[in-house]
This record gives structure tokens, C-alpha cells and sequence, in this order.
């Protein structure tokens, strides 16, 4: 990991693995101008996954005491960086606190700010694809593979209570590390009220076990990463989804073999599949708006939506 200079003119980082091949990159400056940010520019730090703590404390440091570094984004580090750094913050907002995780780093005067903006911006993607009433039935399930912090809160959004009745009968988080697990049972078991269950599956056979017992129409989401910044799937080629299943694969770049697995299954099961674009709009846009202060209204988000999807 290299620290980038010091700004020069107000900056905000995409802090991940591979921050140079995503598509930010190229989509940030048109963005900048639809929402009137000025002279501003993105830069892009890369860690190794699951860094040293004091790489994480050091990249926070030198966010909070550079005057034109404003903020960031985080992708893959967002419970490591929060573990690592959350005393290093003069404001944590509810949701990090009760995740444990952080995915937006910004300024309020002196004072550094961490948020966990994954329960807003994965529920207006979800919002998108998963029908309204999906689950008064009460006879779907929520799987979710992986445990890091965009597994947590989704599985937070579908249990939140303002849905009343209409939440899976059960939501399921798959990991195959167990500590990472171990976290995720601290962190949901105590907010949600929607039965939990908690599989340690170390193999991609294992994964297909519990996939392929999830009733049918049920949500498989790909949380782990695998398909983005390092190749692969949580699951074998010879997983069998259940039918009319919504697939949600959180990543929109990469080699996305979960995804295309689900493809490949998608006319004989009537699967629904959901790649992480919305996601990625909805999470970006979030961000800067809280980096640099300003409220994105329904005409701003529209512009940059049909300015993005070229890039898609």
C-alpha cells in the first residue's frame, strides 16, 4: 500500500484493491460537473485484503490531517478499516456502530466522520428487483454468502422492521472463516428479529448444500467478493438453484462467475439475476454526496444514471 501525495485541490479517495479498474474512475469526472462539486478529483488507494491494522490507521491518518483530502469511500476493508481506526473518529453514525463497519469517511470541520451507508444503498438496489409483497407469504429465504460488511447490511435492510410481516421466514449468512462469522452472529443476532442461522461452510461444496436447499423463490446473494477483486465463485458449477430464486450478484465487474452460474440455470429455473450496477450508483452517489456536502435530488441521480451507462 503507497499513501498518495498531498492534495492539491479537494480530494476524495476510493480506498479498495483494484480501485483502478473499476469504473469510477472514469465516471467521477462527468459526475463532478452534473452535480456542480468544482475543481475536484478521485484518487484511488489500494490495499491487500485484510491489511495490517496499521495500514488502515495510516491511510486514516493522513485522510484527517490533510486539509484537501475530504473523504473516501471504502470497498472490501469496510470491517477492517472499522476495527482497525474507530477510535481515530470524532463521529460514528448508528448504523457503523451496530455493523461495524465503515464505508464513507468524511469531514465536518475538523471533526472525521465514519458512516456505514451499505443499509440505505443496498436496500434502493434491492428495492429495484425484489417484487413488492415478496415475502408475505412467509415461505422464502434470504441467503446470504459471505460475511463482511455489504452481507450484514443487507441482511439488516430485509429484517428491518418498517417491512412488518413481509420479510424472509428466515435469513441465512454462509462464511467460510470462522471469526468473520463469529462477528456476524455479535453484531445481527441482537438487532434482528427475523430467525438467523449461521453456516461455517469452508468449501464451495459445502455452499452448494445449503443453496440448494433454499425454498423456492427465495434470495441467493453473492457477498463474498469472489468474481470482483480475486476470480471464482462460492459455489461449484453443479450448484442447482431453486426455482423462481432471485439472484443477486452485489458485483457489477470482474469475472462474475457466480453470476453467469446463474445464467446458465436462469430459463429452466426462472431465475431473476441482478448484477451490482444499481448498487454501484446508488453507493457512490451516497458517498459524495456526504463527502462533499450536498443533497442529491431525483434530477441529479437520473443525469448521472444515463451518464454512467455507457461505463456498465
Amino acid at each position: 500500500m503507497k499513501l498518495p501525495p498531498k492534495a492539491t485541490k479537494p480530494t476524495m479517495y476510493f480506498i479498495g484493491v483494484t480501485t483502478g479498474k473499476s469504473s469510477i474512475m472514469d465516471i467521477f469526472p462527468e459526475w463532478a460537473k452534473i452535480m456542480k462539486l468544482g475543481d475536484v478529483e478521485l484518487k484511488g488507494i489500494d490495499a491487500e485484503i485484510h491489511a495490517p491494522d496499521e495500514v488502515y490507521r495510516s491511510i486514516v491518518d493522513f485522510i484527517k490531517n490533510d486539509p484537501l483530502s475530504l473523504g473516501a469511500l471504502v470497498t472490501t476493508h469496510k470491517i477492517d478499516m472499522y476495527n482497525a481506526c474507530k477510535d481515530m473518529f470524532d463521529y460514528l453514525d448508528p448504523f457503523a456502530v451496530t455493523l461495524g463497519e465503515l464505508s464513507s469517511i468524511s469531514k465536518d470541520g475538523d471533526k472525521l466522520q465514519g458512516h456505514a451507508k451499505d443499509p440505505i444503498t443496498a436496500g434502493k438496489a434491492m428495492d429495484e428487483f425484489i417484487p413488492p409483497n415478496h415475502w408475505t407469504d412467509n415461505d422464502k429465504y434470504a441467503c446470504i454468502l459471505g460475511a463482511g460488511g455489504s452481507a450484514l447490511a443487507i441482511a439488516a435492510y430485509l429484517a428491518h422492521e418498517k417491512w412488518g410481516d413481509n420479510v424472509p421466514r428466515r435469513i441465512i449468512i454462509v462464511n467460510r472463516s470462522a471469526p468473520r462469522l463469529a462477528e456476524s452472529v455479535n453484531r445481527l443476532a441482537a438487532e434482528i428479529s427475523v430467525p438467523l442461522s449461521f453456516h461455517l461452510c469452508q468449501s464451495c461444496e459445502l455452499n452448494d448444500r445449503i443453496v440448494e436447499k433454499m425454498l423456492k423463490g427465495s434470495l441467493i446473494v453473492n457477498a463474498t467478493g469472489l468474481g470482483k477483486d480475486r476470480p471464482g465463485s462460492p459455489l461449484t458449477d453443479n450448484c442447482v438453484f431453486p426455482e423462481d430464486a432471485l439472484i443477486w450478484e452485489i458485483n457489477y465487474r470482474g469475472t462474475l462467475e457466480f453470476m453467469h452460474q446463474a445464467i446458465k440455470q436462469q430459463k429452466e429455473k426462472n431465475l431473476i439475476i441482478e448484477d451490482g450496477w444499481s448498487y454501484f450508483i446508488y453507493g457512490w452517489t451516497e458517498v459524495i454526496a456526504e463527502v462533499f456536502h450536498i443533497d442529491i435530488t431525483d434530477d441529479m441521480l437520473n443525469k448521472c444514471k444515463e451518464s454512467a451507462k455507457d461505463y456498465r
